[in-house]
């Protein structure tokens, strides 16, 4: 996925209502009707949502009749979830690297003799 291609995806997921359109094209094929019949904005508002997420290859929409269908593109959605599990790979290694860090530090430690301060006192 192009850095183009995910801001548009990413951009396109910001907005709650575009979220719910994409979840509900994923369940099943929706008409922009029937979709604008579950939000309290204008078909027109919903037709703009629309084409946002058809911008970002989110949703496919096709004309059948008098009806425009939104169907989700799965493609688009994998590779999406691959760039995220690029980013959850990246993130698990500098765990991974923090802990290691963290044990080794406790191992140094754990293995240093006490030092003496001025007075003749451990701490």
């Amino acid at each position: 996925m192009s850095e183009t291609e995910a801001d548009a995806v990413f951009h396109a997921l910001a907005d709650t209502t575009r979220r719910d359109i994409v979840r509900r094209a994923i369940r099943r094929e929706q008409s922009i009707s029937s979709l604008a019949e579950r939000y309290t904005m204008s078909f027109a508002a919903v037709q703009k949502h629309v084409a946002v997420l058809e911008r970002s290859t989110l949703v496919v929409k096709e004309r059948r009749g008098k009806e425009q269908i939104v169907r989700a593109n799965l493609d688009t959605l994998r590779r999406a979830t691959q760039l995220l599990d690029q980013f959850e790979a990246i993130w698990r290694d500098r765990v991974v690297r923090i802990d290691a860090l963290l044990a080794e530090e406790a191992s140094d430690a754990a293995t240093e003799p006490p030092s003496e301060d001025p007075t003749g006192t451990e701490r």
